[in-house]
C-alpha cells in the first residue's frame, strides 16, 4: 500500500464566502481521515479508551496550492513522513489531489498522551507500534 486514499465529498457548509473550500475544512478532513485510518489499523477509540492513551498534535499546518470548489473530485492521500522507532512521535502528511494536481498539503506532528496522567508518554501497548509500522510511508520518510 502506497497511501491511505479517500475521495472527499463536500457540503455547502464546507465553502467560504469566495465559494471554495474554507481553510478549516481541510483540517477537519485530515482529522477525520486520521481517525478512520487508526480504526482500520486496530487503534479504535475503544482500544485507546481502555488502554488510556490517545493521539495529540503539536503542529498542524496546511499549504494551499490550488483552490478547491464544491464540484471538484478530490482524493486525499495520507502517509507517514516521520516516526520514532518506538512510535512515540510521528508526522503525517495529507495530500489533496484534483485530477492528479496537488491542491493542498497538511502536515501534522504528534505523539501519544497517557489519558490518566494527562502527560506525553511512550506507547506501551504493542498495538500502537504494530499499527504505525504498517502505515504507508512517504518517499522521503525519516526514521527518528
Amino acid at each position: 500500500m502506497t497511501s491511505f486514499s479517500k475521495q472527499l465529498s463536500f457540503r455547502w457548509s464546507d465553502l467560504d464566502p469566495n465559494f471554495h473550500l474554507r481553510h478549516s475544512a481541510y483540517y477537519d478532513f485530515g482529522a477525520q481521515h486520521r481517525v478512520e485510518i487508526l480504526e482500520q489499523l486496530g487503534l479504535t477509540l475503544r482500544v485507546m479508551q481502555t488502554q488510556h492513551f490517545g493521539p495529540i498534535l503539536f503542529r498542524e499546518e496546511c499549504v494551499f496550492r490550488k483552490e478547491i470548489n464544491l464540484s471538484d473530485v478530490i482524493v486525499m492521500k495520507t502517509k507517514m513522513s516521520k516516526m520514532k522507532v518506538d512510535a512515540s512521535r510521528w508526522s503525517i502528511v495529507h495530500e489533496f489531489y484534483n485530477d492528479e494536481k496537488l491542491c493542498a498539503v497538511i502536515t501534522v506532528d504528534g505523539a501519544w498522551m497517557d489519558t490518566k496522567l494527562r502527560k506525553i508518554a511512550t506507547p506501551t501497548p504493542e498495538i500502537i507500534i504494530e499499527a504505525l509500522s504498517v502505515f504507508p510511508k512517504t518517499d522521503d520518510f525519516i526514521a527518528l
